[in-house]
């Protein structure tokens, strides 16, 4: 059974804002909201107006850029022995990942090729005053993904996420947060992307190693992005990314929840790193017990300190900037 589409934003002509995303805890797909910015357009005449329209913002600066060989049909992930991962990490500039992808155009089996989260303001600043997403406050810097036919597996982020294609073609296959058991996860403290992969791949259903991928591909949404089009992306959503060119590029933006158009310090993925140091290695009955503390405390609807006096509630009241230090400093001396 194919993946079901992904919701797509209808707005009757008006404005879009950062309402019609945050707050609905679902992807969303926006036909042609960067339409009109000035790359997208080159995109559309060819790949090569497009790199020319790129490369003169480049400053020279190097980014992140992995390389795989022919025979790992450009799905970044582990080596054969599982102690390291299967491309090559270099450095280069913005130009020089264009004209190596220029070059691995005109080759029948090229090696995969992504540079991967440039920060634009660092390697593109001038590319910042003609593309840009008005809704979006400043303190939300886009970062740039160019490459040709690579495949990231499915992984998560604890990001509200948009993302624009600008160049070539990008195939979102997103996952609800629950179907992490369907998805066979890699290392959460090794994994090719800095976040963890899963392990299972999309074209591949009957491996025998992740029975159960197929149910999380039953329950997935996908759709295909071109120049112009853009996805909203909500925070702990698995989403597996496939390039379908010869040359794509993707620019997106991302921010922390509850952050006012920026970041925060601390992230709920440190949460979960010490929720596996603290609870973990604990039997049954007493993982049971703070499992129903943390439901209590922390993942219940319900307020948890309303028979408590407001002046007294400490860290069971609001998070104010005094109380967020406290719980720190807290944490600190339990560490």
């Amino acid at each position: 059974m194919p993946a079901a589409a992904i919701e797509e934003y209808h707005g009757a002509g008006r404005p879009i804002g950062l309402g019609d995303f945050v707050g609905h805890d679902r992807p969303l797909v926006v036909r042609g909201l960067c339409r009109d910015w000035p790359l997208v357009r080159l995109a559309s005449e060819s790949d090569t107006a497009f790199a020319r329209g790129l490369a003169r913002w480049d400053n020279g600066a190097e980014v992140d850029a992995l390389l795989m060989l022919p025979a790992e049909g450009g799905v970044i992930g582990y080596n054969a022995a599982f102690d390291g991962f299967n491309y090559a990490h270099h450095r280069v500039s913005i130009t020089q990942g264009l004209q190596r992808l220029a070059a691995y155009s005109r080759q029948p089996d090229p090696p995969g090729l992504a540079l991967q989260s440039a920060l634009i303001s660092a390697c593109l600043p001038g590319f910042l005053e003609e593309h840009a997403l008005p809704f979006l406050g400043p303190a939300i810097q886009p970062r740039l993904w160019i490459g040709n036919q690579v495949t990231t597996p499915a992984h998560f982020d604890e990001y509200h996420n948009i993302a624009c294609v600008v160049s070539g073609g990008r195939r979102f296959t997103l996952f609800a947060p629950e179907q992490v058991r369907n998805l066979y996860i890699g290392p959460l403290d090794f994994a090719p992307t800095g976040a963890a992969i899963s392990m299972a791949r999309l074209d591949q259903l009957d491996d025998p190693r992740f029975p159960r991928l197929k149910q999380a591909l039953a329950a997935a949404q996908t759709a295909e992005l071109r120049p112009g089009d853009a996805i909203y992306i909500p925070p702990m959503w698995w989403h597996h990314v496939a390039s379908l060119e010869r040359i794509n590029a993707l620019v997106n933006y991302w921010w922390l929840p509850g952050a006012d158009n920026g970041r925060v310090a601390e992230t709920a993925l440190d949460g979960l790193m010490h929720a596996i140091l603290s609870f973990k290695s604990l039997g049954p009955a007493e993982r049971a017990a703070w499992r129903g503390l943390l439901d209590h405390y922390v993942f219940g609807d319900e307020d948890p300190a309303t028979h408590i006096p407001g002046h007294a509630r400490g860290i069971l009241g609001p998070l104010t900037p005094d109380v967020v230090e406290k719980l720190k400093g807290m944490i600190r001396r339990y560490l």
